[in-house]
């Protein structure tokens, strides 16, 4: 009998790219995986240094020491792109290096020192690639949008419709400035005049009241970081330092203008000893420093342009760059299009944070590997009279799968105990994911449900609405998420490396050890119990012994 050459498909790393944003306050790089047909993109690292740029004023000269942590930073990043393979990323400076009286000598260093070249944005860019990132995260794409990201150096307003600018622009007000300016001096209500004389002076007020906006939409940590406080009950001095809890599934960042107002009175209705002790509590973290200028900022922006509610972006100026880049490389890439995807990605963050997240969407990359192999390798019998897998799969099943790889232990927000049947719920309850029909809400809180414990029979009571087809569909993508969710959590391995063949000797996912050592804090090599749990999935998956193989 003749047979089959061998075909591979691996976790091709051009599909890899990063973005780095030289914030005032800090730096950060996002790294994602992008497939270059839709444009649809995975967060897979999100790294962050408290660099502090503008820690003198917004538009001094950096101080020697900053810029020292500023390159520092930039070597990190640095190693990381190269350990990581990631060849294709764009570097972009915002207020603080936009400001700096040395800006050319600094970006020189940079250059010189560390081997990026940077970008300075101005102002309006910086707002536009803001706006951009918004859009991969809430589906606001038909709605005229005013979005308001609150920097370390300036803030950033834009209006903006179906992709488009209708105006941006960015104002000298930050919190890192104002903190210097005001709060440390205890004076509040300067500062609150000072905001509006500002605002009123470079007439974004009349601007925005001209053209008028459907929806409000914050992008910033400082933004987030209010929502997180008015959510978990600050605002009331009873916090839920443990995140959402079962009473949480129907969150939908968000907060109104009351409840920032009833947040700002916790921060400083006491005067100077109320501002040291919200500067000293824990709850803010690294934001502490910062959190009442920021707070009183967003308080005046919603007393002067009259909102009433505000929505939250998880995504802001890292996402727009990427989306920039995409929209070079992807032939039809579409800002609408990955709403539908947006939602997905915005429930698990909401509920996991973007940590977690970037975990599971090394799951979803692994699974869609898997996926992309076995779909090949039946195309590949078809052509050559060869026995392949029973059934046939779609775009939109890889969507389901991915789904579900991305959302399998957002039950944990409840506990550890019975969380998989959490995830479905919380997955099936609530217009939680935009765009998908109920049948395909089913199908991915399924599939979320039965990645731990028994593996579902054919007959499995959840499946009783299934044509047979169907049943044999759901239960081979069950198998791929149990494998990936197992793979996955072998972290010693170079996930990103990994290939998946077919030959005569049937399937096999070939996975190397990493040989550098910069594994993240928590990451342990390939342990016996781990082997033995991943054996235990591919025997759901097999129908021959010798169909599935695994090399690590």
């Amino acid at each position: 009998m003749a047979t089959l050459p061998i075909q591979t498909v691996s976790a091709n790393p051009t599909n890899l790219l990063a973005s780095i944003d030289m914030g005032t306050n800090s730096f950060k790089l996002l790294t994602v995986q992008f497939n270059p047909s839709t444009g649809k993109f995975l967060h897979l690292n999100r790294l962050k240094e408290p660099v502090v740029l503008g820690r003198q004023t917004a538009s001094a000269a950096a101080a020697a020491d900053s810029q020292l942590r500023a390159i520092e930073a930039l070597k990190a990043f640095w190693s990381f792109l190269q350990t990581h393979g990631i060849h294709r990323h764009r570097v972009v400076a915002t207020a603080a290096v936009r400001e700096s009286g040395n800006q050319a000598e600094f970006l020189r260093r940079v250059r010189d020192e560390v081997g990026f070249e940077v970008e300075v944005l101005s102002g309006e860019e910086e707002a536009r690639l803001i706006y951009l990132g918004a859009l991969q995260f809430l589906p606001i794409y038909e709605k005229t949008a005013l979005v308001i990201d609150i920097g370390g150096g300036s803030t950033e307003f834009l209006l903006g419709q179906k992709g488009k600018v209708i105006f941006g622009t960015s104002v000298k007000l930050g919190h890192v400035n104002l903190t210097q300016k005001f709060v440390n001096n205890n004076e509040i209500l300067q500062m609150r005049s000072h905001i509006r004389s500002i605002l009123r002076q470079c007439g974004i007020v009349d601007k925005i009241k001209h053209y008028g906006f459907e929806i409000a939409v914050g992008s910033s940590g400082t933004v987030q970081s209010i929502e997180r406080a008015v959510f978990s009950g600050f605002s009331h001095n009873v916090v839920n330092n443990n995140g959402p809890s079962c009473e949480g599934f129907g969150r939908d960042w968000r907060f109104s203008k009351e409840k920032l107002r009833m947040l700002v009175e916790r921060l400083c209705g006491g005067g100077g000893e109320a501002i040291g002790r919200a500067r000293r509590d824990q709850f803010f973290k690294r934001r502490s420093e910062f959190i009442v200028a920021g707070a009183v900022l967003l308080d005046e922006i919603f007393e002067m342009l009259d909102i009433k509610e505000m929505e939250v972006s998880g995504y802001a100026l890292g996402e727009g760059v990427v989306a920039e880049i995409l929209l070079q490389v992807c032939d039809n890439y579409d800002f609408n299009a990955n709403a539908r995807w947006g939602s997905v990605v915005r429930l698990g963050t909401r509920l996991l944070g973007m940590k977690k997240m970037g975990m599971a969407a090394q799951c979803a990359n692994i699974a869609k590997v898997i996926f992309e192999g076995l779909r090949k390798c039946n195309m590949l019998a078809e052509t050559e009279n060869k026995v392949k897998i029973s059934v046939s799969w779609n775009d939109k099943d890889l969507e389901y799968l991915e789904a579900a790889c991305m959302l399998h232990n957002i039950g944990l927000v409840n506990g550890e105990k019975g969380y998989h049947k959490q995830s479905q719920s919380i997955i099936t309850n609530g217009d939680h994911l935009y765009g998908y029909s109920s049948e395909e809400i089913e199908l991915i809180a399924l599939l979320a449900r039965h990645h731990r414990k028994k593996f579902p029979k054919p007959n499995h009571k959840s499946l009783k609405e299934f044509s047979e087809e169907v049943k044999e569909k759901f239960r081979m993508l069950c198998a791929i998420v149990r494998i990936s969710i197992a793979v996955q959590k072998l972290r010693g391995l170079n996930i990103q490396g990994m290939e998946f063949s077919y030959s005569h000797e049937g399937f096999k996912l070939i996975i190397s050890e990493r040989n550098d050592q910069s594994l993240l804090p928590g990451i342990v090599l390939l342990a016996e119990d781990d082997e033995t749990a991943l054996t235990k999935e591919l025997g759901h998956f097999q129908k021959n012994p010798r169909n599935h193989h695994l090399h690590t």
